[in-house]
């Protein structure tokens, strides 16, 4: 519980600082840039893809600048350009260019200078000058159509001021509203201080007119936004590319204002324009997330010169498209960096906002976004926070990727779906942050358990078991404590005489070949080593981890050795030398456990009466004849295997007298016909105990014929032989009693 409460609280802190990140609290710069990140990675992710056909771009492309001739061209050029798109069948022309300055006729001024004395020819000029004109014969040509022009609004203008203090320079179109002044301070739209726009001959010729200033970009260079009102005085004003799409759909842009019951201090009452049934979602500068559509070449490209020259091929493919003219050529400085790259036409951002317009496609961002985000990052922090402690590793890795896909999904999914905008960087943070946490403190505190329990356990436990007990060390110490264990003991029959025939080093291998596989066997059991002693095995169960099951993993651990002895045997026998016998004992009862010894050297074991008739039932393996010997305290524990009941003794050391059990095997595993001579066993054994001597010696002499190799049957036929010739008397309570360990 005390880790579990030390990574809820630093996972908290974490999540406490993702919050006021999102709350701007504390810089955020690295983090709003992984967000610009992601959102890039979101648009190309899901953008459409291919061409619109309904936009075509009139290229000021470096053919065009080869052929026509450097920037800017005359006006009479663009007349013609103009007047060609009108013919092909253009419904809307949009420039992505200023024309402020008047185009000055050389030829008109210096015809002028030359008949200035002239009265007959001077009248006769200016008859002729509107003619001579350009900026006239350019308006006459837009004024042929729906031509939609672009110009500046000036922000920072206080070097360039008139005497007045104002910079105007052309004429604006009409406003798109009017800015009312109880909402005047809560209006956060870009507010200018001046404007430049375009000759009046142009102005007077154009459908309608937007601006093309002041692109919202974002700290790292790229264009995710661009505003569609621009505010000048008390009016707001519309973009290109809001004036463009009005002009197509003949209609105007509404704006659409917050109920006023739902406004909240410092709320932006403008959240949308409202345009041919189509409801444009703006944020609290009046921008929009551009929808680009894709790359580089999202629109078609006609190049200029081609336009004017009459040169284009299959001009009928203009018929009915929205045309924009705009720079292209790298020459004109026109290129912006974009989510799809760093040279991106500034002209295709118009296009694409146009686009989106038209198709009311556009994603939001309301003002409510930031509460959103600080939901998700609460919420998704303290799912991650209260779940990961009480996981493993692994699963809490699962756990952080599966936190990871949802608030992925759901970010993408109101991405697409809904258009909904939701910011995803300090959701991915927090839950990876969470995990990091959990990590870094749960390697910190398992390493340092691990050595401890290592330092405590590790030559008496197996490693996995050691694992377990750093989970969680304050449940185990040293410390002694009575406890129900199952203890063990085995050692090899008729050492002393093998031991006699192999020098040191010969011993010293086959007893590290006995007892590997044996302490292999304790070890998969998840018991303890307690001790080595010659020959001999201790091993106890459900100590230092508890274990309900110590006494069938104890039995287990027997029919393991025996079945490990087996192998080892076969192995003996391949290399001539000689073959190994064991025998084995298993006790459950309460025992002291603990670290016990003396102040120069101390071992964790266990003690007590439950031990020492666990080691008296592995001397009794030689005595009956049988490998495995465990009390009726174990059979009682265990009853998922199959026993022979042996005998009722009273050992060496002991009053009570206990019923010892030979273990067949596990139930289900024995032999049918093992399982007939028991039957005839129990049968036995009830008549030697009622002291029917003659029917319990038939039923052994049956059994002996079956079996003769077991020394069990002899030994009963020696003792129903002694009690014929002096019977124990009608007080016999069946016990045997031991004098030998």
């Amino acid at each position: 519980m005390k880790r579990y409460l030390i990574r809820l609280f630093a996972s908290t802190l974490l999540i406490a600082f993702m919050v006021a990140l999102t709350l701007d609290v504390v810089p955020s710069g690295a983090v709003r840039q992984f967000e610009n990140w992601l959102y890039d990675a979101r648009v190309r992710l899901t953008a459409p893809g291919g061409q619109d056909p309904r936009i075509i771009v009139i290229a000021l492309d470096e053919k065009s600048l080869s052929a026509e001739g450097q920037w800017p061209w005359t006006r009479d050029k663009l007349a013609v350009m103009t007047q060609r798109l009108y013919d092909y069948g253009v419904r809307v022309v949009g420039f992505d260019v200023v024309f402020p300055e008047r185009d000055m006729s050389h030829d008109l001024e210096t015809l002028r200078l030359l008949g200035a004395d002239d009265a007959e020819f001077m009248g006769k000029l200016e008859a002729l000058a509107p003619g001579l004109d350009r900026d006239q014969v350019f308006g006459e040509a837009l004024a042929q159509g729906q031509a939609v022009l672009a110009y500046y609004f000036n922000t920072d203008i206080a070097d360039s001021m008139d005497e007045e203090g104002v910079y105007e320079l052309g004429e604006l179109p009409l406003a798109a509203f009017d800015v009312d002044d109880t909402m005047s301070d809560r209006m956060f739209l870009p507010q200018a201080e001046g404007f430049t726009s375009n000759v009046p001959e142009l102005m007077t010729g154009a459908w309608s007119a937007g601006f093309i200033s002041n692109p919202l970009i974002d700290p790292d260079g790229i264009v995710r936004r661009t505003p569609l009102l621009h505010r000048y005085g008390n009016s707001a004003y519309e973009s290109l590319a809001l004036a463009m799409a009005a002009t197509v759909l003949n209609d105007i842009a509404l704006p659409v204002f917050v109920d006023a019951p739902l406004l909240v201090e410092g709320y932006p009452p403008l959240e949308a324009v409202e345009i041919g049934g189509q409801r444009i979602p703006l944020d609290a500068q009046g921008a929009v997330l551009v929808p680009y559509r894709g790359g580089a070449g999202s629109f078609r490209y006609v190049s200029a010169t081609d336009v004017i020259r009459g040169t284009l091929r299959n001009p009928e493919r203009l018929a009915g498209t929205i045309a924009i003219v705009g720079a292209t050529a790298p020459g004109l400085q026109d290129l912006r960096s974009t989510p799809f790259g760093s040279i991106y036409p500034g002209v295709e951002i118009h296009a694409n906002v146009l686009a989106g317009i038209l198709d009311g496609n556009f994603r939001w961002q309301p003002a409510y976004t930031r509460a959103a985000e600080m939901v998700a990052v609460i919420g998704f922090g303290l799912l991650v926070a209260l779940t990961l402690p009480l996981l493993s590793a692994i699963w809490a890795t699962v756990m952080m990727l599966a936190a990871l896909a949802i608030a992925l999904w759901l970010n993408l999914y109101l991405f697409t779906s809904q258009m909904h905008v939701l910011p995803l960087a300090a959701t991915l943070l927090v839950i990876f942050g969470v995990y990091m946490i959990n990590l870094v403190i749960g390697y910190f505190f398992e390493s340092r358990s691990r050595t401890y329990m290592n330092e405590l356990f590790g030559q008496y436990v197996p490693p996995d078991l050691v694992t377990e007990m750093a989970l969680d060390p304050s449940n185990y110490s040293m410390e002694s404590e009575k406890r129900d264990l199952s203890v063990l003991f085995t050692d090899i029959r008729g050492f002393t005489t093998l031991s006699e025939k192999l020098d040191a080093q010969e011993l010293s291998d086959l007893l590290n070949r006995f007892l590997t596989p044996m302490t292999e066997v304790v070890h998969d059991t998840k018991g303890t080593i307690d001790k080595y002693m010659g020959d001999c095995v201790m091993a106890f169960w459900g100590a230092p981890v508890p274990n309900e099951n110590h006494a069938a993993a104890a039995v287990r651990a027997g029919l393991g050795m025996l079945r490990a002895l087996e192998d080892l045997n076969m192995k003996l026998w391949k290399e001539g030398q000689p073959e190994l016998a064991i025998g084995v004992g298993v006790n459950t009862g309460t025992m002291s456990v603990g670290n016990m010894g003396s102040r120069f050297r101390r071992a964790y074991t266990v003690l007590g009466d439950a031990v020492n008739l666990g080691s008296r039932l592995e001397g009794l393996t030689k005595a009956y004849g049988v490998n495995f010997i465990v009390s009726s305290f174990t059979v009682d524990e265990a009853p998922e295997f199959v026993y022979r009941e042996i005998d009722r003794v009273r050992v060496k050391g002991k009053l009570l007298p206990v019923i010892i059990y030979e273990v067949v095997g596990e139930q289900g595993m024995v032999p049918d016909e093992e399982m007939a001579r028991l039957k005839q066993w129990e049968q036995c054994l009830k008549l030697y105990r009622t002291q029917h001597w003659n029917q319990a010696r038939q039923v052994l002499k049956n059994l002996r014929e079956q079996d003769p190799q077991r020394l069990l049957y002899q030994l009963y036929l020696q003792r129903i032989d002694a009690f014929m010739e002096d019977p124990p008397g009608d007080d016999w309570d069946g016990v045997f009693t031991h004098q030998s360990k």
